[in-house]
């Protein structure tokens, strides 16, 4: 009896001791919580009390506010002229572009919803994200917190319950970087290059550029192309996405250019200055490349990015190399340069990161192709700047298949633009991917008439008609399809029929094997898969690692 009065007080002081630690548990659990949100939460930047007034309706897609307006041209490219101070500015991109702002919110957190459907998954994402980004403002110059705070009031009040508008654009800012870390920037393999003297037809600095960022169809509908005169510094145009206040692609008035390009990078361990604002601030403010690189050095970065300047003063471009420790600048001081997604600076040669990522990645062989198609030709034009960013095959002239990532021209960029800095000519690709024409814009025109008016283009790609476009486009959709079976489970049961015309739609690209090899691996049947991974090794692989990995899949099947 006494042994189990003893049994029963233990027992009932070990249940209080239970529910002791699990309450202090759950209490250390919502302090880290309530830690999370309280330092987490970004307080806007103090503006003066503004108001702009209503945007007033021109005619279809075309809308005017003061001297600033935004109209969609007939190639469907949205096209904004903004000027004023920061928070005026922002006010006003908002009031002119709510719509698309809005629009391009609702795609980016449908995409959030879709790789990360579990709510309680979110909220820790949104916590994690919250938590790393809480520094954040501290990386922006405050022109930037200004313009950007103006833009969020455009933003809609459906997705408060994730963060407050300014909170989330700011976050939106810096998920260019975030990206590009945690995935090493597998959907993005930017391509580009300057030329000068001897290898252009006037003497004067050409650049070329595919800015291959991809995140669907739809988040590429909508492109927008900004000119903005702002009070302090130099007038600039930059091709990107509304609500998007960086610079992937631009150059300003004083015929100073900016293009980014990702490289391998490790995982940020803090927020810093976001690439696309760094970028900006070069465009805004810098017209020699001196001032550029001055301007670079005073900023920290979250990841490995490349940026290609080129300069009408100095007449000529080169690569400033940036990641989260160092920086370099490469100039070969030769007629010719080209840029991938390596670092070739001498401060970058040894460094471990990027000679892995020279073996083991595409970019070299971009590269390569892209050096190889310049010395086809003595001299280079606007037109042949376009061909090469183009180009689709290999090396030697075989085929890659269509959207193979070691081609110049993957067929996933968001845009793709030719710039001649010393005209101050810029041309913007049109739809679809940079197979539709590129129009020119002549900023001394824009900047001084406050209007814009198309002064050259190129013409189309002629692929853009062919059989073959039909092809891919069919070939999407199935790859889409699968795409959506291997992430979210979406229920397929591809034929024999599909299957076989999914091979018929592009059967020279080792993508096509390698996704069947995948559908049928999560479907069991290895022995199809092993099939399938094995014909993937017989074609054109993007990589060294994807070599290794199709290899080890292939392990997996056998075993």
């Amino acid at each position: 009896m006494k042994i189990q009065k003893f049994i029963s007080k233990l027992f009932r002081f070990l249940l209080r001791s239970v529910a002791i630690i699990a309450e202090l548990i759950l209490a250390m659990v919502f302090l880290l919580v309530l830690f999370i949100l309280v330092t987490s939460k970004i307080s806007p930047p103090e503006v003066d009390d503004f108001s702009v007034g209503q945007r007033e309706k021109i005619a279809k897609n075309h809308y005017v506010l003061g001297n600033n307006w935004l109209k969609k041209n007939e190639q469907g490219i949205w096209e904004m002229y903004i000027e004023g101070e920061p928070y005026e500015r922002g006010l006003i991109y908002g009031e002119l572009a709510k719509e698309l702002i809005q629009k391009q919110e609702d795609i980016f957190v449908g995409q959030i919803d879709q790789f990360v459907p579990s709510k309680t998954w979110q909220r820790f994402l949104q916590l994690f994200i919250g938590f790393f980004n809480k520094d954040l403002p501290d990386n922006i110059q405050l022109e930037n917190q200004q313009e950007i705070y103006g833009i969020s009031h455009a933003f809609s009040d459906k997705y408060n319950y994730i963060s407050t508008k300014y909170g989330r654009i700011l976050n939106y800012h810096a998920a260019h970087d975030i990206g590009h870390a945690l995935n090493d920037y597998s959907m993005v393999g930017c391509t580009s290059f300057a030329l000068r003297n001897e290898r252009t037809k006037d003497g004067k600095l050409l650049i070329g550029r595919n800015f291959d960022f991809y995140v669907g169809d739809e988040f590429a509908e909508e492109k927008l192309i900004l000119f903005l005169k702002p009070t302090k510094g130099y007038g600039f145009v930059s091709y990107a996405w509304a609500g998007f206040t960086g610079v992937a692609s631009g150059l300003n008035e004083e015929g100073l250019s900016v293009t980014i390009n990702a490289s391998k990078s490790d995982l940020p361990t803090s927020s810093k200055t976001p690439i696309s604002l760094l970028a900006r601030e070069i465009l805004q403010y810098a017209s020699t490349i001196e001032e550029a690189i001055a301007i670079a050095r005073k900023r920290d970065v979250f990841v490995s990015e490349t940026l290609l300047i080129g300069s009408k003063k100095d007449g000529k471009a080169i690569l400033i190399e940036k990641s989260p420790t160092k920086m370099g600048v490469f100039d070969n001081k030769q007629s010719e340069l080209v840029c991938a997604n390596h670092f070739q600076s001498r401060t970058f040669l040894k460094d471990k990161e990027n000679i892995e990522n020279i073996i083991e990645s595409d970019s070299h062989l971009r590269y390569a192709k892209v050096k190889s198609m310049l010395s086809n030709y003595r001299i280079i034009d606007v037109n042949k700047a376009a061909f090469i960013l183009r180009e689709q095959h290999d090396i030697n002239g075989d085929t890659l298949g269509m959207g193979n990532p070691r081609s110049v021209n993957q067929l996933i960029a968001h845009h793709s633009v030719v710039i001649q800095p010393e005209q101050l000519l810029f041309y913007a690709s049109t739809n679809d991917y940079q197979l539709g024409s590129y129009i020119a814009y002549d900023l001394k025109q824009v900047f001084k008439d406050k209007k814009v008016e198309v002064s050259a283009k190129i013409p189309e790609d002629p692929f853009l008609y062919s059989e073959n476009y039909k092809l891919f486009q069919q070939y999407k959709i199935t790859k889409n399809k699968i795409s959506a079976f291997l992430i979210f489970s979406d229920k397929l049961n591809l034929t024999e029929d599909e299957v076989n015309n999914f091979i018929a739609t592009n059967g020279e690209s080792y993508v096509t094997y390698e996704m069947l090899g995948k559908y049928f691996m999560k479907k069991g049947n290895l022995k199809k898969a092993k099939h399938y991974f094995e014909t993937a090794l017989t074609k054109k692989v993007a990589s060294l690692a994807i070599e290794q990995e199709l290899r080890e899949l292939i392990k997996e099947c056998s075993e």
